[in-house]
């Protein structure tokens, strides 16, 4: 389990989290949602041991400040908003970044099978600067894929820590996405996304946990968070959940189905 406790971090002299508490379990996709600038990406960043914050992070019964680097690499990935690379590597190489880091080391057949799991069979060879944004976000999705191949093993349940792991997809890409989540976690591993879509987020997650101004405002069920009052207040603008528009072209992304024509 993923339990973070009494959660503070401060940037110079500004608070960007205050004592927020949290948690996830294995087997379930944990959405943390919110409006810009709420603390959601400092939150997962605090979680990963990335932000320095006063409190204590539990994942899987083990402290993370007691844990050595390469032990939390072999139990969870850590897919960033952006992954600038300065060097000419090919997609295959990034994605072996993965293997290097998580418990699978050297199994170089894992490579092909994860850019096959994000729908980029043939691009092993290609570089990666040559690519759209949203091709660079499945490759580093296929690197974290990599790094804990297997949901669970005998350390235990294996995690990913998603920040808005569809920013730049297309719709078909991103239920692609969330559905890589989605089976994950069925199998058995934990998932925490950071997420700004609230339709997937209604689609694929088990957990939510709304966040605003730095401050969790409620944590669980879809059906208990997305709430015309809840979302209300935490956006700071009047939100009807269900209504479509009264006039106009309007697409239903939760009506679409992978492979459907």
């Amino acid at each position: 389990m993923l339990r973070a406790e009494n959660i503070t971090v401060h940037f110079g002299r500004r608070t960007v989290l205050h004592d927020v508490s949290f948690d996830a379990k294995p087997g379930a996709l944990t959405a943390i949602v919110g409006p810009n600038g709420s603390g959601k990406t400092t939150l997962l960043k605090a979680i990963t041991g990335e932000a320095s914050h006063d409190g204590q992070v539990m994942l899987n019964d083990r402290d993370i400040t007691s844990a050595k680097p390469w032990e939390l690499a072999a139990i969870r990935g850590v897919l960033p908003q952006a992954t600038p690379l300065a060097f000419p590597f090919t997609v295959s190489e990034v994605v072996r970044l993965g293997l290097i880091s998580g418990v699978t080391a050297d199994q170089a057949a894992i490579i092909p099978a994860a850019l096959s799991r994000v729908g980029l069979t043939d691009y092993g060879a290609r570089f990666y600067q040559e690519l759209s944004g949203g091709e660079q976000q499945r490759v580093q999705l296929a690197r974290v894929l990599a790094q804990v191949w297997e949901p669970i093993s005998e350390a235990g349940p294996h995690w990913l820590f998603l920040d808005e792991p569809v920013s730049a997809l297309d719709i078909a890409h991103q239920l692609q996405v969330m559905k890589i989540a989605r089976d994950f976690a069925n199998a058995g591993g934990g998932v925490v996304a950071v997420m700004h879509d609230l339709n997937l987020t209604a689609m694929f997650a088990d957990q939510i946990a709304l966040i605003s101004d730095g401050r969790i405002v409620a944590q669980s069920t879809p059906d208990e968070i997305l709430t015309n009052d809840l979302l209300s207040r935490a956006y700071n603008c009047a939100v009807q959940v269900n209504t479509p528009p009264p006039s106009g072209t309007y697409i239903l992304p939760q009506m679409a189905t992978m492979g459907a024509h």
